[in-house]
């Protein structure tokens, strides 16, 4: 019995240190996918090491591994965080323009972290949420509050927005490298102004468009008048020249293409110079 019971315990043992072994060497292991980068801190300490995608090797227990997106990734303001797809959500910015008017501006980020730039990022700013609520999200908000202040309502009602989106990319993408960040796009998405500004603006452009109405229909009336005077001008020279080419030969021509050979029995007062001239011509 008691030979038994040092097999069992034996066997206990080694299967013990086997699961051991197998522990550490996972532990001593981690896997980079393709698309992040990672970086290896010591003690909560961060080296100097960076991992690419694939297969790396760490000190069990010591080392550990925060890992950053280079992918591209998208930061939203929307009326509705919940629903929007992208990666990091939030509410729209309200501002004012240059003369006053309310306006809650909607815009898209959409940005990377700099894959040779990771151990700077993880040194200055810390995780990937850190980085986006230090510098995504504080930069491009105020950004988006500040630079529509330049502009008229009436200019940022238009929808011609590029200067916007022109002016906030210049001062968003030096400090995106500063930070380790690469600036791919900044969009505009919509701009909303108050009830009353929109309903006078709104009859502003109903005001204008019948005045232009207007234009168009004196325009083809003008248009109209004078398609007449040129054809009342085009008959006139047509007849004058008609008159000047109009001879006595030409009009017994006429008379004779159209006559259907029969004399007229009852001529008034008298004989018709017209007849006896086409009399004599036909009979000589």
């Amino acid at each position: 019995m008691k030979t038994t019971s040092k097999i069992g315990g034996f066997i206990g043992l080694v299967m013990a240190v086997f699961v051991l072994v197998v522990v550490v060497a996972l532990m001593s292991t981690t896997q980079i996918q393709f698309g992040t980068t990672g970086v290896i801190t010591r003690f909560g300490a961060l080296t100097d090491r960076t991992l690419q995608p694939g297969l790396h090797f760490k000190i069990p227990f010591v080392d550990d591994v925060v890992v950053y997106r280079t992918q591209k990734i998208i930061y939203e303001t929307s009326d509705n965080p919940r629903t929007s797809e992208a990666d990091y959500t939030d509410f729209p910015v309200e501002t004012t323009s240059k003369d006053g008017q309310a306006v809650s501006i909607r815009y898209s980020v959409r940005f990377s972290i700099d894959p040779t730039k990771v151990q700077t990022v993880a040194s200055t700013l810390g995780r990937e949420n850190e980085v986006i609520e230090k510098v995504v999200k504080t930069d491009s908000r105020i950004f988006a509050r500040n630079v529509p202040r330049g502009f008229t309502a009436e200019e940022l009602y238009s929808g011609n927005v590029q200067d916007v989106e022109q002016e906030i990319v210049e001062l968003l993408r030096p400090s995106f490298e500063k930070n380790g960040l690469i600036l791919d796009e900044f969009g505009i998405r919509g701009i909303t102004f108050s009830q009353d500004y929109q309903a006078t603006i709104e009859s502003k452009q109903i005001e204008k468009e019948k005045i232009n109405i207007e234009e168009y229909k004196a325009q083809q009336e003008e248009f109209r008048k004078q398609q007449k005077i040129t054809q009342a001008q085009a008959d006139a020279e047509a007849q004058r020249l008609q008159q000047q080419t109009l001879s006595k030969e030409l009009i017994q021509k006429l008379y004779i293409e159209k006559w259907n050979g029969t004399l007229p029995q009852v001529v008034n007062g008298g004989q018709s110079p017209l007849l006896i001239d086409l009399g004599s011509g036909l009979f000589k």
